[in-house]
């Protein structure tokens, strides 16, 4: 005989007031926790982490109002009756269990049909989404401190960059050839210059050295070379950073398009799909796919230096354009991280919910082969696209944003266009980059202060 849960008629309300001041207490906590990294941010003048702090905040009350809605929704829902026959389609399992029928089930199954789904789903599907935002969350931080740490190894060089040894090898006054420049050592091989052979080498390339010290001191260069004097002390490395800032905010968010393939997952997590065969590859899949298009630019831009001349002056100078992204959008690729780093946390999230509800041992994850699989693959995705892509991403792109970017003082810049902002980075150095306008699909940024001493490079 089943004993009926008691409501608050029957709960002394000290009972009711002790747990509504413990989650009281530990919500002002956390919010009191996201003020001082706000301020924290704010002191440091990370404007775009505090961009990506606020798009979080958003995420979590949005989410927190679907789990609100689905308990004000749980017996209306259930009492909508479908088609037995439907009822019996696309089930994670491939049998259906009548024992713990709800009341509204029971009705539905008296006419001959089956319940939408019961109260019992509809309260495991809130602790779905609880689980999917502390993944989101949790996750995006982790990316961001991947990434963060792969950059602070790039500190390092930004400080070699001061050094005599590297003036004198970009010393204009020297001329060489372009394969006898390192970068033209790194690319100009025989295999980056044959379209076949040259995408399996960027794709492994992405896994050892996916950035090296070669191809930040070039892109660097060309940089400088693009609109600062020959003897400047920018910081690149700070700018670069706050690119990085800017990236995450993207990434962190979670737009209509992407809520409809979590939506696609949970459609083909049916137990005739066999999804556990395939679905946790399609992110690394196309994780390494951008990785390797990132590299392929790299190489391409001195492939196209070292067709325009093949010698050059200091070192090699690159050159970028529109049309080396895929249909000439920069941003796509970043939009593709975006959707993978929230499909990659969404089937973490999945699968620590089912071994949650159902056990390690469940229809979700029958044998051990199913487990590893997805552990692995969360993991291994998860450290790719922090350590290795999502850098490279804000290296490739805000370069070739910057060369790209025409001086042109008849033409000023249109702020809706603007990138990531150096002003900021430049404060202290010596120079700061001239105005500059978008061209392309590449975006300009603007500087209004400018340093008397800087004299803006001839185009």
């Amino acid at each position: 005989m089943a004993v009926e849960a008691k409501t608050l008629e029957e709960t002394p309300t000290w009972a009711v007031a002790t747990v509504c001041f413990f989650l009281i207490l530990i919500s002002i906590f956390i919010e009191y926790l996201l003020h001082l990294l706000a301020k924290y941010f704010n002191k440091k003048r990370r404007k775009y982490l505090i961009q990506a702090l606020n798009t979080i905040k958003t995420e979590l009350m949005l989410l927190g109002f679907i789990s609100l809605l689905m308990t004000v929704l749980e017996k209306p829902v259930a009492k909508i009756c479908i088609p037995k026959s439907a009822g019996e389609t696309f089930l994670p399992c491939g049998s259906v269990d009548s024992s713990d029928w709800s009341e509204q089930e029971t009705k539905c199954s008296e006419q001959g049909k089956a319940s939408l789904l019961s109260t019992e789903g509809m309260t495991q599907l809130q602790y779905l989404i609880f689980v999917l935002a502390s993944f989101h969350s949790v996750s995006s931080i982790l990316t961001f401190g991947l990434g963060m740490a792969k950059m602070r190894r790039w500190e390092s060089w930004e400080a070699e960059t001061r050094t005599l040894d590297y003036q004198f090898s970009t010393d204009p006054r020297r001329f060489q050839l372009t394969h006898q420049t390192s970068f033209g050592k790194r690319h100009l091989r025989y295999w980056n210059e044959n379209s076949v052979l040259r995408w399996p080498a960027c794709f492994l390339r992405q896994f050892y050295g996916s950035v090296s010290k070669v191809d930040y001191f070039t892109l660097r260069h060309g940089f400088i070379m693009a609109h600062f004097d020959q003897d400047n002390n920018f910081d690149f490395h700070k700018y670069i950073r706050r690119a990085l800032d800017k990236d995450f905010g993207v990434v962190v968010g979670i737009s209509f398009w992407i809520w409809m393939f979590a939506i696609s997952f949970i459609f083909f997590n049916a137990h005739k799909f066999y999804s556990y065969y395939w679905l946790p590859f399609i992110p690394l899949v196309m994780l390494l796919l951008v990785g390797t298009k990132l590299q392929a630019i790299i190489t391409l831009m001195c492939l196209d230096s070292h067709d325009k001349s093949h010698v050059v002056k200091g070192t090699l100078l690159v050159r970028p354009s529109d049309h080396l992204f895929w249909f000439g959008r920069p941003k796509l690729l970043l939009q593709l991280l975006h959707f993978i780093s929230f499909q990659n946390s969404f089937q973490l999230a999945f699968f620590t919910w089912t071994w949650y509800k159902f056990g390690f041992r469940s229809c979700f994850h029958r044998r051990t082969e199913d487990i590893v699989i997805r552990v692995v693959m969360g993991v291994l995705v998860h450290f790719l696209c922090g350590y290795v892509t999502l850098p490279l991403y804000a290296l490739v792109t805000q370069v070739c944003i910057c060369i790209s970017s025409i001086p042109d003082p008849n033409n000023p810049l249109d702020s809706d266009h603007a990138a990531v902002e150096v002003s900021e980075e430049a404060e202290d150095d010596a120079e700061q980059p001239q105005e500059l306008k978008k061209s392309g699909s590449f975006e300009g940024f603007d500087v209004s202060n400018a340093e008397q001493n800087t004299k803006p490079k001839k185009v």
